[in-house]
C-alpha cells in the first residue's frame, strides 16, 4: 500500500507481528527554500582600538565583580563557621556544667548514704556492745567487732565507687 500526499510519498514495506516498517519519500524542495548553509561563520567586522579597550574594561570589570562576589561568599562561610564553632562550644560548655553537677549531685547523695550507713552501724555496734557487756559468755570480742565495721566500711566505699562509675 502506498499513499502520496503533497511532495511526500509512503510505503509500507513489511507486515509482522511486532510492528510495521514504512519507507517515507520525501519529494524535491520547495523553490523559495534556502539552498546550503554556509561552513564557516560570517567574518567579524574589524574592531577598532576604543572598541578593544572598552571590551578589555568591560571584562576587568567581570571580573572585579566575580572576584568580589567570591570574597563576600568566602566570608559569609567563614562567619557561619564561626557561628557552628561557637554553638559547639557553647553545647559542648553546657553539656560540661549539667554532667559536673550531675557527678556533684550523685557524690553528694553517696555520701549522705555513707555517713548515714556508718551512723547506723555505729549505732549497732553500740547496741551489739551494750548487749555484749550483759553476757560476759558473748564469743566476740572487740577486736572482731572493729574487723567486721572496717569490711562494711570498705564495701560501701567500694559501692560508692561503682556508683561514682556509673
Amino acid at each position: 500500500m502506498a499513499s502520496s500526499c503533497g511532495d511526500i510519498l509512503v510505503k509500507e514495506i513489511d507486515k509482522r507481528a511486532s510492528g510495521q516498517a514504512f519507507e517515507v519519500i520525501l519529494g524535491a524542495p520547495a523553490p523559495d527554500a534556502k539552498g546550503e548553509f554556509p561552513l564557516s561563520p560570517p567574518k567579524k567586522k574589524d574592531l577598532s582600538l576604543e572598541e578593544i579597550q572598552r571590551k578589555l574594561e568591560a571584562a576587568e570589570e567581570r571580573r572585579k565583580s566575580h572576584e568580589a562576589e567570591v570574597l563576600k561568599h568566602l566570608a559569609e562561610k567563614r562567619e557561619h563557621e564561626k557561628e557552628v564553632q561557637r554553638k559547639a562550644m557553647e553545647e559542648n560548655n553546657n553539656f560540661s556544667k549539667i554532667a559536673e553537677e550531675k557527678l556533684n549531685q550523685k557524690m553528694e547523695a553517696n555520701k549522705e548514704n555513707k555517713e548515714a550507713l556508718q551512723a547506723a552501724m555505729s549505732e549497732k555496734f553500740k547496741e551489739k556492745e551494750h548487749n555484749d557487756n550483759s553476757h560476759p559468755r558473748c564469743s566476740i570480742t572487740h577486736a572482731e567487732q572493729v574487723e567486721q565495721l572496717l569490711q562494711v566500711s570498705e564495701r560501701v566505699r567500694f559501692e560508692t565507687l561503682l556508683a561514682l562509675a556509673n
